[in-house]
């Protein structure tokens, strides 16, 4: 039987607070476009083709 293998990715996910509603939530470390909070709208990663220009306060980041 034939192994696959899975390349490592170096991105990852992060678990962020907005500054103004309070709210968290995970978002990809490079995302192709703006991120937005889903309840107030506040700007929390800024896409700039390659890694994210985070905003917002990081919480927890998962590898």
């Amino acid at each position: 039987m034939d192994e696959i293998i899975f390349k490592q990715t170096e991105s990852n996910f992060v678990k962020v607070r907005c500054q103004k509603c309070k709210n968290e939530q995970v978002i990809f470390t490079k995302p192709a476009s703006t991120v937005k909070c889903l309840v107030c709208e506040e700007v929390l990663a800024k896409s700039t083709g390659g890694k994210a220009n985070i905003v917002a306060e990081v919480i927890e980041n998962y590898s």
